[in-house]
């Protein structure tokens, strides 16, 4: 019995420790974005907001996140239409060469990124494809889609195929049935992709370093900024107003997990919160 309660002490200090050491620098940004110091070290000075005017009111900044954000956006959706497609043929359909097909789709999820990013380079330049915006977007679309994908077909797999078929019998085409039954209820699936794709789009660094030509991007602009101190409190300062955007992204993510499951009376198992 005292061992058992050992073990479990243990385990509980562990996970205490792990998501302290996970989230304390989380934790640090906004204290560091609000001090008036440029130097990034305790004891804090004084409260100020000047960082975050500093950081609106810097263009290439403005500039590279209205770029990420339109890549990031882009990305999302055009990696979870493909998804859905892929998902819905690999879960409902059977073809010649399907596993080798789908296996070759799944191939950027663990091939290095340094050689994808080497590899669309070598092909865009080859065929004369001028690097801007819309090679990261295509770049981003390629590695975010194979997420999409295991997202999808995990939804996709668990449909009751007897709600199709009921709706076939009740005059519905396939194209509607799709429309009004399946998307409806894999919609949790389709958020998790749009949401796990744009936040891997934002803070993407490989391809958009290779892809983005002279177009900046936020993590380009962040390692550029780094190596001039009296710039770092204001990217803390952008930290912190991601780290937000991310808390209300996932906030609006569960509440339509929440949203999807009641609307077919599934049992909430856990989620994003």
């Amino acid at each position: 019995m005292s061992g058992g309660r050992f073990r479990g002490g243990g385990l509980r200090a562990y996970t205490l420790l792990y998501l302290l050491f996970l989230y304390a620098p989380i934790l640090l940004l906004p204290l560091f974005a609000f001090n008036s110091g440029t130097i990034i070290a305790f004891p804090l000075k004084g409260f100020t907001t000047d960082w975050f005017v500093q950081m609106w009111g810097n263009a290439t900044l403005r500039r590279a996140l209205t770029n990420s954000l339109t890549i990031a956006v882009s990305a999302s959706v055009l990696a979870t239409c493909f998804g859905i497609f892929a998902a819905r043929a690999s879960t409902r359909f059977e073809f010649p060469g399907k596993t080798g097909i789908m296996g070759f789709i799944m191939l950027p999820m663990v091939l290095p990124e340094i050689i994808v990013a080497m590899s669309l380079l070598v092909v865009l330049l080859g065929i004369g494809v001028e690097l801007s915006i819309l090679t990261v977007i295509l770049g981003h679309t390629l590695i975010c889609m194979p997420y999409g994908i295991a997202i999808l077909s995990t939804a996709f797999a668990s449909l009751d195929r007897s709600l199709e078929e009921a709706a076939y019998d009740l005059g519905e085409t396939k194209w509607s049935a799709f429309r009004l039954i399946t998307l409806p209820l894999v919609m949790p699936g389709i958020i998790s992709s749009l949401l796990i794709s744009f936040t891997i789009s934002l803070d993407e660094f490989i391809i958009a370093f290779f892809l983005a030509g002279n177009e900046p991007t936020l993590p380009t602009y962040i390692f550029s900024q780094l190596r001039f101190p009296k710039q770092i409190p204001m990217i803390m300062a952008l930290g912190t107003v991601l780290v937000a955007l991310s808390i209300i992204l996932l906030a609006i993510g569960e509440y339509f997990r929440r949203r999807g499951i009641a609307r077919i009376g599934g049992k909430d198992s856990g989620g994003f919160l």
